[in-house]
């Protein structure tokens, strides 16, 4: 039985209904005088709560999919196979790990099993030249051996013929904390959003890659590159963009490439942008904190000796603001007035950012760390990001297919697809 499928939530529970039973049938007789009698109401009575908190956790894991397997939630992850290599640049005109539909021993990008997606509502259907695409893939690490879960929308015009050759920008978005890929397709709406966005012409086609960032769960390794142990932000910052370029259409220049999240997600997404602006240059966090701190979740980010201090000052966002040149990126936050716990920090971070970086913010008078807050932040946020990121101008390598004549590149400084979406609504502010 899969952790995440309903058998075992349905065993689970039939198993606390059973434990109470026998509770309450053996009550009478641990209800006598004595030490075992004792030690028999102890035990019927630890083992029919942990059995009933057991039947809880695999339901709330099956509805909001934080772990996936019974091997990640016991800390046994997939790693990838040796030998490893990255993809050739084949134009990304087939599918994920395929060129020109044939699979590719050794791609950064491999077709997955879609349990998952299969769960998730409002997908779009019928062909994907009318209404896009949602593939579920697995992303391979070359550098840092990691295997990740990721869905990746792919917008209509990626599949019409008048835009074979074109590149497109990226978005990548982030769960929080121990969130997972479902979250962000079901409950934060990601490809359904974007893609109602870019239908009615508020947002140029782009490609939405949702993918986590707890790359070794159950431990929370935040954005960080841990000393000897999970290297998360080369995998983000490395491994994901260039496993992207090699299975799919992606803008080469970081312009093209944008970055947001929920709560440690978005947390993640400032990190990401602020310190690999050479990767991505805009970042939309929504509920996010300025500072990756040691937890019980987290254990040990930063390892020991003197780099330790270095170490923590550079996930240190207000510190970076003080002490750092400041990256030409454009950044947006999220946070209620009242409801949310991270509104003041978010003001000074607003007030701390100084040109050539710009901010801007959503600040909903009521609100919570939640998906219905979350939700509704989520079409300013993308509207704004599509207002930041740029639209490739490159093109793929042309093709000589027998038969098949291919379109000529766009005309320099045209945008084909641009789409620009209204002003920002009067709760979003920007300072420069």
């Amino acid at each position: 039985m899969g952790l995440t499928s309903e058998t075992t939530v349905y065993v689970m529970a039939a198993l606390a209904a059973v434990c109470v039973a026998l509770l309450v049938w053996w009550w009478p007789r641990f209800a006598r005088q004595g030490l075992l009698q004792v030690l028999g109401r102890l035990v019927a009575l630890g083992t029919t709560q942990v059995v009933i908190v057991a039947a809880f956790a695999c339901w709330l894991n099956s509805s909001y999919q934080f772990f996936g397997s019974w091997g990640e939630l016991f800390g046994h992850v997939e790693t990838a196979p040796v030998g490893v290599t990255q993809a050739g640049n084949y134009g990304g005109t087939a599918g994920a790990g395929t060129v020109d539909g044939v699979a590719v021993k050794g791609a950064l990008v491999q077709p997955a099993t879609d349990e998952q997606l299969r769960r998730v509502s409002g997908l779009p259907t019928g062909p994907a030249a009318v209404n896009g695409r949602v593939e579920s893939v697995k992303v391979i690490g070359r550098r840092t051996g990691v295997v990740d879960p990721a869905f990746v929308y792919l917008p209509p015009q990626y599949f019409q013929k008048a835009y074979q050759r074109q590149r497109f920008p990226v978005i990548v978005a982030l769960s929080g904390y121990p969130g997972s890929i479902f979250n962000l397709a079901q409950y934060l709406r990601v490809s359904q959003t974007a893609g109602a966005l870019q239908k009615s012409g508020q947002m140029q086609p782009t490609i939405m890659v949702m993918i986590r960032p707890t790359i070794a769960p159950p431990r929370d390794t935040e954005c960080v590159d841990v000393p000897g142990g999970p290297q998360t932000e080369t995998f983000l910052a490395k491994d994901l963009p260039d496993a992207l370029k090699s299975a799919y259409r992606v803008g080469h220049d970081a312009s093209a490439w944008g970055v947001m999240g929920y709560s440690s997600g978005g947390s993640c997404a400032l990190q990401l942008t602020m310190r690999d602006p050479h990767v991505y240059t805009t970042a939309a966090a929504l509920s996010p904190d300025y500072k990756v701190k040691d937890d019980p979740t987290t254990g040990n980010l930063f390892g020991n000796g003197p780099e330790r201090t270095e170490r923590i000052n550079g996930h240190d966002l207000m510190w970076r603001l003080k002490h750092l040149p400041v990256p030409a990126v454009s950044v947006l936050v999220a946070e209620s007035k009242h409801g949310e716990r991270g509104y003041p920090q978010t003001q000074a971070f607003i007030r701390a950012v100084k040109a050539p970086m710009r901010v801007a913010s959503i600040e909903p008078e009521h609100g919570s760390h939640n998906f219905p807050t979350w939700v509704q932040e989520m079409p300013p946020a993308l509207k704004w990001m599509n207002q930041q990121l740029t639209f490739p101008q490159d093109v793929v390598p042309r093709h000589h297919k027998k038969g098949t004549v291919v379109a000529d590149p766009p005309k320099p400084g045209h945008d084909p697809l641009r789409a620009d979406g209204p002003e920002p609504t009067p709760t979003t502010r920007t300072r420069r």
